[in-house]
């Protein structure tokens, strides 16, 4: 009987594991930075994740970039 609860919380606790992994790989951002200037008109919020940096301006303006890869070089 002993046993039987061990393997089971063994299980639940690797399933765990799984759930939280997957998510901190979905996650698009990690770190969120915020800079603000004399005036809130020049706030920049950065946002760094595991495949792409953001910059998302007051303004409106959001640009992301993704990371380069050694895996996948940009063909040019």
């Amino acid at each position: 009987m002993a046993s039987a609860a061990l393997e089971l919380m063994g299980f639940f606790l690797g399933l765990l594991g799984l759930l939280g992994t997957l998510v901190a790989t979905v996650l698009p951002y990690w770190q969120i930075s915020a800079h603000v200037g004399s005036n809130i008109v020049t706030a920049v919020d950065n946002m760094r994740g595991l495949w792409m940096e953001c910059v998302y301006q007051s303004t409106g303006a959001f640009q992301c970039e993704t990371y380069n890869s050694m895996l996948c070089p940009h063909m040019e």
